[in-house]
């Protein structure tokens, strides 16, 4: 799993690039499974090769969902390799 976090002076997150990372699952694009950036000026969700937009309501909250997203894919592998 990959954070990475650009803040400004006064706190405010003004980049990001949040990623989960396996090889073994997806090999594409870089072996990201899952992501969450706001490169080319949009904010937007990488799944198995597949990119679409998202409403951004705050690092935080996109933050806690990539988390809740992760354990869950790591829940299913779980439950796939026995």
């Amino acid at each position: 799993m990959r954070e990475e976090v650009w803040q400004d002076e006064n706190g405010k997150v003004v980049k990001y690039n949040l990623a989960y990372i396996n090889f073994s699952i997806f090999s594409a694009d870089n072996g990201r499974v899952l992501g969450y950036d706001n490169s080319h000026d949009r904010h937007h969700r990488h799944f198995m090769g597949a990119v679409q937009s998202i409403k951004f309501k705050g690092y935080s909250t996109l933050a806690s969902r990539f988390h809740d997203e992760v354990r869950e894919l790591w829940k299913k592998e779980d439950e796939k390799n026995g």
